[in-house]
């Protein structure tokens, strides 16, 4: 293979030009189906000419080896030259290279390595490499880099940060984890100490490898011990953790300017807390020695938190992580020994600090109020993704361990000291009754401290120290949840209104302290008697209506208030009235982008909580939130603004329970002119905003649209919400519904976003629209009318087209919407009324349906699974409109299509396992279809067959269940309330019992662990919950015509002429034939000469 060839190809892949990146790329693919491509790569990577060169090749390498090994992860085919050149070019590549190629390392090492254990020469190899390379060898002729190959140990150990099998509760060390540590890092921790002695010598004036190597020393550390902890490692971490120790003390914590110049020290000295933090946590037995010295050390760190404001992220991180440590320690056995005497100086100069209101958090209000309000006034209404290492402050740290000390109770008095420890299952009233006799640091510390600082009030309330100090107040009351939920609830009520509630009085604008006294609410809602409730409301409530002061905005305020009053409503608490707080949620939609989306969650959670007590008002917050979204929204925005989205899914919730309160009203015979009247302003409202968002985008002479296909799921249960509106024909012209619905159909049909969400409303409004055409005959339903001239002559995409295109794709893509799709493909091929001119409609709805269903059954037909009942019956339906198209289509199939369905169809019928027939309705259809199946076996002149016999003996088993399910629905017609009411006596006892568990232990980490193994074995032999909703298995499918067809006749009829000729090959069983005699001996007269 010509090597020049291939770079040049390389460097076109740079090039501007598309096509030209286009035309490189293709013809890297054709080469790399050789066996030599791989080593050119390599060999480009180590020697091309420019920079660029080289990451280009390392990149393509990359996504060759990922493609290669995704494709057959159980046989990666790779050689060992191949490896071993990967291993040179690894251990000399520049930085830049290095990087990229340690990808396609990890990528190699996590299968031949960790999974499969094939690759046992590696260890030694990078353990020499690392041991004869530059730094450690002080060989200047060496070629290996040290820093290199340390990389490479850092990838290679990566993947053992974590357990790697879940199926075991307890999970030994891996033995290629323990070689790693036996053989490279045991050996390298003796020269770490030398390195750290050396940078500690010369201070800050190391060279930067030095300080490298440190880093990564340490990461490899932490990933070894981080979950597991090699039988290797143990006789050295007392000295290891005494380096660490220097490190840490080695640092500077008085400025922000320091970490600049000595990034690499910080990050080391971060790690070094973070393997304190797993050795103290997961490894008990084995540091607990070391705990004292590690607590001296991390003493020292914490007492900076007053500089907090003048740190750099990094230092912050560290004493954040110095506080947890401490907090970590006290929770372990020897930990009250070793934290208790430094409870004082750590409250007053260490924890207490780190709660003062400080210039940094005053910009940071002011600057970017939704990060100060995730930092430090944290509610439910924030949406947090992925990890934020910023958010873990040394602020939330120490109010971590305030709480952790303010519940500490010290050993007991007078316990022997030969008493055996307390065993892992403990009854919680006997613990109780222990710690009943002791009090916490809580009463005799740390409350006694906060009452020091006096409260502002209006002759103090200008003194800035005063509320800075009381926002620390605040902040530390937020740590004492835990212990102020072991107090009686008097006990926190007076707290609250001796400390919190009096800055809602103040009439100096403290908008800090009411911003935390809000999250202080919000935090201790379920410790406050009901007594006080409508005061914290009360106080809350005004807090939500605070205006910006100047220019110091109260934005935070508010938020916070929202987010106690949810959590107060949750409580169940009910304000005397709900409007008010309504008037205020909605009146400030639209106003401020940052609130919207929590003033809408607000809104939810409001209307959830007040159910029928909001009902009257739910017309008027529909009315007002759409002129506020109307304004948002754009006929050129693509996607929606995000206060338009979050107005559509507060829609769709107002939508939802009007309708069940409506459902309620209907049960109780109670309806009135007035919800009539409610329900026709909603509907228009919802009219209106969907004209704006879909309609506003066709011009006249458009056949297609091009409305935005934003908010489907939403859109989908207002338009579900209009159709229910409709009572008369005119309506469905005054609210434009058949426009509504063309365009919707279309967006559905080229929709592709199950990803985004669970629970879709589309398959309720496919039924409804249905129903809606039955009654009504909607225009462009079935068939769409011709455009006007000059668009071509051939109708668009009708309505139940672009429902059909839904369906199918659902069906073929997408498992979790499976049971909704094949039940919507019952209701469109049999519920609507199709003319001879529409037949065309009915039959390619029927070809698309019964081809996603047989390929969806292919790809689950190995075992038998929950979802072989939705698409078999889907398959069942297309056949009895079509016979024939259906069959020519499963036919198609190399593997015999339509015997592999008609099978798994007479499975379903006649077993007595998961999955089978249940509802009637599932039975009256595969009844009909077999009937229809045996007769089209019988036509092809082949009675022994044997899928001849099982349809037939299924048809007669699923007749008699047939017979059975309709004998039950009747004996239970009239029982249904006692049921429910024994349902009802079964849950509450349930409940006691539980309660009752709940009281009698706890779990334990060992019961927890064999727990979740159960639960992966169980997900990896497939015994858990198939894929899709549980409750979408439990609704009769709709038959439409069909369910006028006598199924006895059918059967009857069939058997009346084919019984003797089917008979000629294996005779049913004579159970069989008894059961069906006894269920229909009306038939009895067709089985006397059989």
């Amino acid at each position: 293979m010509d090597i020049n060839q291939v770079a040049q190809l390389l460097n076109d892949t740079l090039s501007p030009d598309v096509n030209a990146v286009r035309t490189a790329t293709d013809a890297l693919d054709r080469l790399s189906l050789l066996p030599h491509f791989p080593f050119c790569l390599l060999y480009i990577a180590s020697g091309g000419e420019n920079q660029g060169l080289r990451i280009a090749a390392a990149m393509y390498l990359k996504n060759l080896t990922r493609r290669n090994i995704d494709s057959n992860a159980s046989c990666t085919n790779i050689s060992k030259e191949f490896k071993d050149q990967l291993m040179r070019v690894l251990l000399q590549a520049e930085p830049s290279v290095l990087k990229v190629l340690l990808e396609a390392f990890r990528v190699i090492v996590g299968v031949e390595f960790v999974k499969q254990n094939s690759w046992p020469e590696l260890v030694h190899e990078l353990q020499s490499a690392i041991q004869s390379s530059y730094l450690i060898s002080k060989d200047a002729n060496s070629g290996w880099t040290t820093v290199n190959g340390l990389m490479v140990l850092h990838a290679l150990i990566k993947p053992f940060q974590y357990f790697l099998n879940p199926k075991l509760a307890k999970e030994p060390v891996p033995p290629q984890l323990e070689l790693i540590a036996k053989e490279i890092i045991v050996p390298m921790l003796s020269i770490f100490h030398c390195f750290v002695e050396k940078v500690l010598a010369n201070n800050y004036s190391t060279e930067l490898d030095t300080e490298k190597i440190l880093l990564i020393v340490c990461k490899c550390i932490f990933f070894s011990v981080k979950s597991h902890l090699p039988f290797a490692l143990i006789p050295h971490l007392s000295s290891f953790c005494h380096d660490l120790i220097m490190i840490l003390g080695s640092l500077s914590f008085d400025d922000g300017n320091t970490v600049k110049d000595n990034l690499l020290r910080f990050k080391t000295g971060k790690r070094g807390l973070l393997i304190f933090s797993a050795l103290v946590t997961r490894h008990r037995k084995f540091s607990d020695k070391l705990m004292p010295d590690i607590m001296n050390s991390v003493l020292q760190i914490v007492k900076y938190s007053a500089n907090i404001s003048k740190l750099d992220f990094l230092q912050e991180r560290i004493i954040s992580l110095a506080f947890d440590v401490i907090s970590h320690v006290l929770e372990t056995g020897p930990g009250w020994r070793l934290v208790s005497p430094h409870f004082s100086v750590l409250l007053d100069k260490a924890i207490f600090p780190a709660f003062v209101l400080n210039e940094k958090d005053i910009s940071e209000w002011e600057e970017d109020a939704d990060e100060y309000i995730r930092k430090n006034l944290p509610s439910e209404l924030e949406e947090i993704s992925g990890w934020r290492e910023d958010l873990f402050t040394a602020r939330k740290s120490a109010i971590n361990l305030l709480g952790v000390i303010s519940v500490s109770k010290g050993p007991p008095m007078g316990t022997p000291s030969n008493c055996s420890s307390v065993s892992s299952k403990r009854k919680k009233g006997e613990k109780s009754k222990r710690n009943s006799m002791r009090s916490t640091m809580g009463e005799l510390l740390v409350l006694p401290f906060l009452s020091r600082f006096p409260i502002p009030c209006d002759a103090n309330a200008s003194h800035s120290r005063i509320q800075k100090d009381y926002f620390g107040v605040l902040m530390a009351y937020g740590g004492l949840q835990e212990f102020l939920r072991e107090q009686k609830s008097e006990f926190t009520a007076n707290l609250v209104r001796s400390r919190v509630l009096p800055l809602y009085s103040v009439s100096v604008c403290l908008p800090y302290l009411v911003a935390s006294a809000n999250w202080i609410l919000g935090e201790l809602v379920s410790c406050l008697p009901e007594d006080i409730s409508a005061d914290v409301y009360s106080s809350l409530l005004k807090a939500l209506q605070m205006l910006d002061k100047g220019d110091t905005s109260c934005y935070p305020v508010r938020a916070s208030a929202a987010g106690a009053i949810v959590g107060l409503l949750e409580n169940d608490y009910m304000p005397p009235e709900w409007y008010p707080l309504l008037q205020v949620i909605v009146g400030r939609i639209g106003y401020e982008d940052e609130e919207n989306s929590i003033l809408f969650e607000l809104l939810s959670s409001v209307v959830g909580a007040a159910n029928e007590n909001v009902a009257d008002h739910i017309p008027y917050i529909v009315s007002s939130l759409v002129a506020a979204i109307s304004k948002h929204m754009h006929p050129s925005s693509e996607p929606w603004p995000q206060v338009v989205e979050r107005g559509f899914a507060a829609l769709a919730l107002m939508a939802q329970y009007w309708e069940n309160f409506l459902h309620e009203e209907v049960e109780l015979d109670q309806s009135s002119g007035k919800w009539e009247s409610g329900q026709a302003a909603i509907a228009k409202a919802f009219s209106a905003l969907l004209q704006q968002a879909w309609l506003t985008h066709i011009q006249p002479l458009e056949c297609e649209v091009s409305a935005p296909p934003s908010c489907i799921d939403d859109s989908s249960m207002l338009l579900r919400s209009i159709i229910l509106s409709v009572s008369e024909r005119n309506v469905i012209e005054e609210l434009k519904l058949s426009e509504l619905l063309l365009v919707w159909a279309d967006l559905i049909g080229d929709w592709h976003a199950w990803e985004e969400t669970e629970d879709l409303s589309v398959f309720d409004c496919i039924k409804e629209i249905v129903n809606l055409h039955s009654k009504y005959e909607l225009k462009n339903f079935i068939v769409r009318q011709m455009p006007p001239p000059p668009a071509p002559p051939v109708p668009p995409q009708s309505i139940i087209e672009g429902i059909g295109a839904f369906l199918s794709e659902a069906i073929l893509q997408y498992p979790s919407a499976t049971w909704r799709a094949c039940s919507c493909v019952h209701t469109l091929l049999h519920v609507p009324k199709y003319s001879f001119e529409t037949e065309g409609v009915k039959q390619s709805l029927t070809i698309s349906f019964s081809r996603a269903a047989f390929s969806r059954f292919r790809a689950i037909q190995s075992k038998p699974s929950s979802l072989w009942k939705p698409v078999v019956l889907a398959i069942s339906s297309c056949y009895l409109c079509y016979p024939a198209v259906v069959e020519g289509i499963l036919k198609k199939d190399e593997d015999g299509g339509f015997a592999l369905w008609g099978s798994a169809l007479a499975f379903l019928c006649s077993s007595s396992l998961e999955p089978r027939l249940s509802l009637e309705s599932e039975i009256k259809l595969a009844v009909l279809t077999l009937a229809k199946v045996v007769e089209r076996l019988l036509g092809l002149g082949n009675p022994g067959s044997s899928l001849l016999q099982d349809c037939y003996a299924s048809l007669m088993e699923a007749a008699v269940q047939l017979k059975e399910v309709q004998e039950d629905e009747e004996n239970d017609e009239g029982d249904d309330e006692e049921a429910e009411d024994e349902e009802d006596d079964n849950e509450e006892s349930e409940d006691d019992d539980e309660d009752s568990e709940g009281d009698e232990c706890e779990e334990t980490e060992e019961e927890f662990l064999e727990r979740y193994a159960k639960a992966a074995v169980n997900l990896e032999n497939n015994t858990l919950v198939e894929e899709g909703d549980v409750e979408d298995q439990e609704h009769d499918i709709e038959l439409g015509s069909l369910d006028e067809v006598d199924q006895l006749k059918v059967v009857a009829s069939l058997i009346e002429r084919y019984h003797n000729v089917i008979m000629q090959g294996q005779p049913l069983s004579s159970q069989l034939i008894s059961k069906f005699l006894k269920a229909y001996p009306q038939l009895t007269y067709l089985f006397l000469h059989s």
